[in-house]
């Protein structure tokens, strides 16, 4: 039988109860590995597709809204004392906010930066911190540690009613680079997907606008709207021995978007 590609790996998927995250979840653990998802929600439903496969998933709940480094640092230290390691990081979980710029409120911004950026940050310093104090001696000599954000089209273009969204999301691709260029040497990973237009809970209000949906669907050249399985196969691939020589990359899932 072929070996799965993430056997035995322990996965942490933030934002897991659904959409991306989930889909994630379930392709990490289709692929073998032992998924850990962190959100506010209830993961039932998650939990529940996992576990119909005979894999593993364990549920643990932060509010990211009010989350520190000090609780960054606790969550990775209670992974590593429920699953005894951590190889694969996915910083998913995130919101959005839509008002012009004008208008666009001071809690609304500090709310995008800190659960879509400043979180993301934490848990990388968290999990890096744990790799090189006692994950990586005690990991096979080839052994890696896979981070993986979730920027978004808009760490490249600036976007329409969402600067703080933009903004959260340019700062995603920049942290990226930059962790990347530090930690490659210590056989750590650190790269993005940015998805295109993808149908979820914080797309739906472009979907259900005739017009916009339109002028969106037109431009892409797929001719269609993603689906969050469309981001899980590429966060598979990166999360894999396959992609061990790519660090500090952004991989652009979005139908072509970006091209055209």
């Amino acid at each position: 039988m072929e070996q799965k590609r993430l056997q035995n790996k322990v996965a942490i998927v933030t934002g897991a109860s659904r959409g991306i995250g989930q889909a994630i979840a379930v392709a990490y653990a289709r692929e073998g590995a032992k998924v850990v998802g962190i959100d506010i929600a209830d993961q039932t439903d998650t939990a529940s597709k996992i576990q119909s496969m005979g894999a593993q998933f364990a549920a643990l709940q932060a509010d990211f809204s009010k989350f520190t480094r000090k609780d960054a640092f606790d969550l990775i230290a209670k992974v590593t004392q429920l699953q005894g390691r951590i190889d694969i990081l996915v910083n998913n979980a995130g919101i959005i906010r839509r008002a012009p710029a004008v208008d666009y409120s001071e809690e609304d911004w500090n709310a995008l930066i800190h659960i879509n950026l400043t979180v993301p940050f934490f848990l990388c310093q968290a999990v890096a911190k744990w790799w090189l104090t006692t994950g990586r001696e005690q990991s096979p000599p080839n052994a890696r540690l896979k981070i993986i954000n979730i920027a978004s089209m808009l760490s490249f273009q600036g976007g329409i009613l969402v600067p703080g969204y933009t903004a959260s999301k340019s700062g995603i691709a920049g942290i990226t680079r930059a962790l990347a260029n530090e930690w490659a040497k210590e056989r750590i990973n650190v790269n993005a997907v940015a998805p295109g237009y993808i149908a979820t809970e914080n797309t739906r209000p472009l979907r259900e606008d005739p017009k916009r949906n339109q002028a969106i669907l037109d431009r892409i050249p797929e001719g269609r709207w993603g689906l969050p399985e469309d981001i899980a196969g590429g966060c598979v691939f990166l999360a894999s021995s396959e992609a061990d020589y790519i660090n500090g990359a952004i991989l652009n899932i979005d139908g072509g978007w970006l091209a055209r």
